[in-house]
């Protein structure tokens, strides 16, 4: 079975919870993650985040289902890293 190692997303958020707080919810998923988020533009209701997230096995369904739970929207995945099963 292959492994998603890493995965970034364009993603549109209200302004609360803040990034600290949103990076923080993503990040508790796994044990392993580790999430770099950056915020490219700013209105007065919304962010436009590029979320990279890297770890060993992520779960991309419960991380998207974070991120929709905290009132943000996936608009695109740009770039993500699998690997198969040898390179564990």
């Amino acid at each position: 079975m292959p492994y998603l190692r890493e995965i970034e997303l364009d993603v549109l958020k209200p302004h609360l919870p803040n990034v600290l707080e949103f990076s923080q919810a993503i990040a508790s998923i796994g044990a392993d993650y580790q999430v770099y988020l950056d915020v490219v533009e700013m209105d007065d209701k919304t962010e436009t985040l590029v979320i990279v997230i890297k770890g060993n096995s992520l779960d991309y369904k419960a991380i998207e289902a974070t991120i929709n739970n905290l009132g943000g929207s996936i608009h695109s995945i740009d770039k993500c890293l699998v690997v198969g099963d040898d390179n564990q």
